[in-house]
């Protein structure tokens, strides 16, 4: 029976694909196997030595101490994609609320008073203040071309609308689903001055930390909307704030609130509702829950952010050993010196390297052993040894 610690509230659609004759999941319970998780704060909270795979049911990791989990020879899977659309949406909807000034003259109208007639003569007085501008023939920037950006320069091609995109790391399965439309930036400053509206698809780390900020802001074109649903830190909010009060920069959309944003007259903030559809929030527990079933069960790995992709196909009557260790030579050595040992014939072997990580799968006819899985996990550099 695996034990399943659920840190927020999962999806009954992805909690029901683990089959309860093997899977044991609760809110509080001890030495679980697998972590399920949404934005729980991980950082802080002991691991134990059960747990063999943590499952992020969404795409960002930050809340998850990644460094940590693979020293221990533990992968952390996310789910790329089973939120684009809900992002996409949000996206279209942030750059149609900003074009047309929706937010700034709906607050005007639920300000007005006095009768109808009154209100009325109010209204067409106003409306002068809000006038917007339509989306066809403008250039949307998408920075980060993985499922959702190339999802929302689609979408934005669909709508009339010129796209250019950059991702020096984009995979040739979205290359392939991507619009042919849409124009390659030689560099994130090539995009930028391009651009009337910018959106970023990209995880925050130290060479997306405050992408946008006072000097990229300043070579941007007067009135550029920016949006932000991917990550706090990605803009620099004083430098965003500044362009918006001298009237270079027309708007700015997120999704992350503080107190310098929120109650700016041309910031829209929103509490973080990029995939808050229950659509996404299905998709993504249905993923992970199935990838980290796989794992558990037959050490196959499929979207983990800090191993390799590894699948082995699983015959009946086999044993199975799944090891991770150091990516260091005479790894593979060691290991199939070790089985052999125990005249274990080996049947097939895998093995897969992501930088400092490597995983390997052994297939024997025999029953496997104790004192084979602990010969093992003496070997140096060796993280993890399953029985499966």
């Amino acid at each position: 029976m695996y034990k399943i610690l659920t840190l927020n509230n999962i999806s009954s659609k992805g909690l029901e694909r683990l089959p309860r004759d093997q899977y044991e999941v609760a809110s509080e319970i001890q030495h679980p196997d697998g972590v399920l998780l949404r934005s729980y704060a991980m950082h802080e909270w002991e691991i134990p030595d059960s747990l063999q795979a943590v499952g992020r049911a969404g795409a960002g990791v930050n809340n998850i101490p990644v460094a940590k989990m693979s020293a221990r020879g533990i992968p952390v899977f996310n789910a790329p994609g089973a939120n684009a659309n809900a992002v996409k949406e949000l996206v279209l909807a942030g750059m149609l609320l900003a074009a047309r000034n929706i937010c700034q003259s709906w607050d005007y109208a639920r300000q007005l008073s006095g009768s109808d007639a009154e209100i009325s003569k109010q209204v067409e007085a106003g409306k002068k203040n809000y006038v917007g501008f339509e989306l066809p023939g403008r250039t949307l920037g998408v920075v980060g071309l993985g499922a959702i950006g190339v999802k929302v320069a689609n979408a934005a091609i669909a709508l009339g609308m010129r796209v250019i995109g950059y991702d020096p790391q984009i995979t040739v399965r979205n290359a392939w689903q991507m619009e042919s439309s849409v124009t390659q930036a030689l560099s994130v400053d090539d995009l930028l001055t391009q651009a009337d509206f910018v959106t970023f698809h990209v995880p925050l780390a130290d060479a997306t930390r405050n992408m946008i900020n006072a000097d990229r802001l300043a070579g941007m074109r007067k009135g550029v909307t920016i949006l932000n649903f991917s990550r706090a830190g990605i803009v620099e909010d004083a430098a965003m704030v500044a362009a918006l009060t001298s009237g270079h920069a027309h708007a700015y959309i997120c999704d992350f609130p503080s107190n310098l944003l929120k109650d700016q007259p041309r910031v829209i903030t929103l509490p973080h509702l990029g995939a808050s559809t229950l659509e996404a929030e299905e998709n993504c527990a249905v993923m992970v829950a199935d990838q980290l079933r796989d794992y558990l069960e037959n050490g196959n790995i499929h979207n983990a952010v800090n191993f390799p992709e590894v699948y082995m196909a699983r015959p009946a009557n086999r044993s199975r050993v799944a090891i991770a260790n150091a990516n260091v030579p005479n790894m593979l050595g060691q290991i199939s010196t070790a089985i052999a040992r125990a005249n274990l014939n080996i049947l097939d072997m895998l093995n897969q390297s992501r930088g400092d990580i490597a995983y390997t799968l052994v297939d024997v006819e025999q029953a496997v052993p104790q004192s084979v899985c602990e010969e093992l996990c003496a070997i140096e550099g060796v993280l993890k040894v399953r029985l499966l």
